[in-house]
């Protein structure tokens, strides 16, 4: 038998399967996914693989195939599945296939398992207590303890013994060979801490929210598995539609994944799944330990878990019989992995869910233009809730407020005239208010008045950010300075702080509203593991009247308390160096919205603006998704962007701008000759659309250049293509080894 097997080496050179023999002693315990020990290269160095084929066929000389070293000791075997799913990850994202192995093993290595250890007594209660009244005639204290206690207990957890009773393992030894007790361990799973009690067995739905529900159930009935889209505006009770199509999942013994697009959402978002359907709910994310990963795939594994909530890695939990994916908020910007392969947990969904014989189900107040497009094509099911849920809750009152007039009229406050009314309003009558300020810490950067020059991070092409305490901080390699007295370029003293962040309008609101209480939610507040669920909780259960933060605030929580909602700068995304600004504004805004008013009280919303005309913001304003769709779409086709153009960057990025020069002035020259009449094999009728190369819009991080180049085509199969053709070119480039290069589809 012979293994075919990808090297752990992040390096495109072994990017390919080696066969190796398996030797007969090992054979029980190799088979797809399974680490294994291996020798590679000249030397036969020791390496770790993972087996991604077994066959009985040699496809070398069979003398100069190696032998299978070994199992690694310590490895994660992938799923199969997690195989294919990796295979996929890398042709459809471009990766190499270790990159994508680790992508979809979340947890890299088995974890020591962590046990519980017990003194259990082996003897009747009457012999147990005759054998303490020797041990007292005899004058062992330590042991006359120990039997005392296991009279009336079976057992004793090792740990009370030893801290609590000052027991010793030269005591518990003679009586273990005396048969008097054993000690016994096992192994107990690191499990996430969810509070409250199962309390609910579902809630009536309304007409909408049945029909949605009654539709799903009868076509996965009748084994039609697809994807639905579930447009519903915010506290319509979407949630409730997924609790009664995973019930219905769950009662044909197959198992749920629920990915959230954030760990902020994961406090509110498990509560009420865990008190649906109990102790077979658990929740995985980047927060929790390796051992607390690894334990819940594990639970997953044997069938103790059957419902994993998360973001995006959760899609990866090895479940045998996977029936349902549910991807809340799918709108949400951070399914789209940062790092190779860059991919995206939607079109990864929907892959696994077509391996598996599952559905999946996407829902969102605010779809992106690419699903919604899909659901009114017919690709996939389109779900309408248009109405909120519970029957005295009613959309929020919008107001916008141009920041333009306010400063016309005198106020140069952070606070329009309107929002400070309304905030002053909800403390006197005991209700909640959010602060939503796109932009964390004390101020955006710092400048000087003579000169004009912005403080900048000596190693990124960005100003650093002022953070409280006079502190200079760059949000992208991490660069801290104290703020200068002075001007660095021209001396002068007239240097400060410019733009607002969240930690400056919590000062400003505390001036403000002195016995208020005030909570702040960020990335600096909440960078410690249960960071968010402190915040969250404390809100929830009114221990602040006021919560400032960013975007994690205003994303999927449901505060009944909450009637007024301030947005303090609409514009702050508006500008920003990316053709989805547009869509990523209204979503933002339309989101804000959804969270005020979600009780019986009536809610309102303050959105402060400069451009109160921009269709993305007048829509958010009126919660008319509909509008501003036609009207984004418009702009799209014209300017040949996604949904209706398939959009690749080739991004490059090298320490050596004139390396970086070389390799850029290549990828545009074989991008447009692949495309030429004279194109011979492979490359042949690769035509696309072509923009750059040109500088990224932050063009030095850590003192690391970048340069993009975008290939636009109708048809994603050519772009996949044309990917192949710049790879396999790239390889043989003299300055291949210098620069890294990552494709990203948008």
């Amino acid at each position: 038998m012979y293994a075919n097997i990808i090297i752990d080496i992040s390096h495109e050179m072994v990017d390919k399967p080696f066969q190796y023999r398996i030797p007969p002693d090992l054979e029980p315990e190799i088979s797809v996914g399974i680490q294994v020990e291996i020798p590679f290269g000249a030397g036969n160095r020791l390496r770790k693989g993972y087996v991604v084929e077994v066959t009985e066929t040699a496809e070398f000389d069979i003398g100069k195939i190696k032998d299978i070293a070994g199992v690694a000791a310590h490895g994660v075997a992938a799923h199969s599945r997690l195989i294919q799913m990796a295979w996929w990850l890398k042709e459809r994202y471009g990766s190499t296939m270790n990159q994508a192995l680790k992508t979809v093993l979340p947890v890299k290595q088995k974890v020591k398992p962590k046990q519980a250890r017990f003194i259990r007594r082996a003897l009747s209660p009457q012999e147990t207590k005759k054998a303490a009244e020797e041990a007292a005639a005899k004058h062992y204290g330590a042991r006359e303890r120990l039997l005392k206690v296991l009279v009336d207990a079976e057992e004793l957890p090792y740990e009370v013994a030893v801290n609590q009773m000052n027991l010793t393992g030269a005591t518990l030894k003679p009586m273990v060979e005396k048969g008097m007790i054993t000690l016994e361990a096992e192994t107990v799973f690191r499990n996430p801490r969810i509070g409250g009690d199962r309390t609910s067995s579902g809630v009536e739905l309304n007409r909408e929210q049945r029909e949605a529900v009654e539709d799903f159930t009868g076509r996965y009935d009748a084994g039609i598995r697809e994807t639905a889209l579930v447009y519903g505006v915010t506290g319509s009770g979407k949630t409730e539609v997924y609790m009664e199509m995973i019930a219905h999942v769950l009662e044909k013994g197959r198992q749920v994944i629920v990915l959230i697009p954030e760990i902020a959402l994961t406090y509110q978002t498990v509560l009420r799944f865990y008190r649906r359907f109990g102790s077979v709910v658990s929740i995985i994310n980047s927060r929790m330990s390796a051992g607390e990963r690894y334990d819940q795939f594990e639970r997953a594994k044997n069938g103790q878990v059957r419902i994993m909530i998360g973001p995006r890695s959760a899609l990866f939990t090895p479940f045998s019989d996977l029936g349902l994916i549910i991807m809340d908020e799918e709108h949400e910007t951070a399914y789209k992995s940062e790092t190779s392969p860059r991919y995206h947990a939607r079109e990864a969904a929907v892959y696994l869910a077509g391996l598996c014989r599952a559905s999946v189900v996407l829902g969102s107040a605010t779809p992106s233009l690419e699903a919604y497009t899909r659901a009114l094509d017919g690709q996939w099911r389109l779900y309408r809730l248009s109405q909120r849920a519970k029957r005295d809750s009613r959309m929020a009152c919008v107001h916008l407020v141009d920041l333009r007039e306010e400063l016309k009229q005198g106020n140069k406050s952070m606070f329009s005239r309107k929002l400070l009314e309304a905030m002053e309003g909800r403390l006197e009558a005991g209700q909640q208010t959010m602060l939503f300020m796109n932009r964390r810490g004390y101020a955006s950067f710092v400048s000087c008045r003579s000169c004009g020059e912005a403080v900048k991070c000596p190693h990124c092409d960005v100003t650093l950010t002022l953070h409280f305490g006079q502190k200079l901080v760059c949000h992208y390699c991490g660069y801290e300075v104290k703020s200068p007295d002075r001007c660095p370029k021209c001396t002068s003293p007239y240097i400060a702080g410019f733009g607002t962040g969240t930690q400056k309008v919590e000062e400003m609101t505390k001036k403000m509203f002195p016995k208020a209480r005030v909570l702040r939610m960020d990335m600096d507040t909440t960078s410690r593991k249960g960071g968010h669920e402190e915040i969250l909780s404390a809100f929830a259960q009114g221990q602040a009247d006021i919560l400032i933060g960013t975007q994690m605030i205003v994303k999927g929580h449901d505060f009944p308390n909450v009637t007024l909602v301030g947005v303090l700068a609409a514009d702050l995304s508006l500008y920003s160096p990316d053709f989805r600004c547009g869509e990523r504004t209204f979503q933002l805004l339309t989101q804000a919205a959804g969270r005020a008013g979600r009780g019986g009280l009536m809610g309102e919303v303050v959105i402060q603006t400069y451009n109160p005309e921009h269709y993305s913001i007048d829509c958010a304003a009126r919660q008319d998704y509909e509008t501003f769709y036609r009207q984004e779409m418009v702009y799209r086709d014209m300017l040949r962007y996604p949904p209706g153009f398939q959009l690749l960057a080739i991004m490059v990025s090298c320490k050596s701008e004139e390396v970086l020069s070389a390799a850029m002035a290549d990828f545009g020259r074989w991008a447009a000759a692949a495309g030429q009449p004279g194109s011979m094999g492979e490359d042949a009728g690769l035509k696309a659309e072509m923009i750059g190369p040109a500088q990224a819009p932050v063009y030095k991080v850590n003192d690391i250049y970048r340069k993009i180049l975008y290939l636009k085509h109708e048809n994603y199969d050519i772009l996949v293509k044309l990917k192949n053709c710049m790879e396999r070119k790239s390889r043989k480039a003299s300055w291949y080894q210098q620069v890294m290069i990552q494709y990203d589809f948008a």
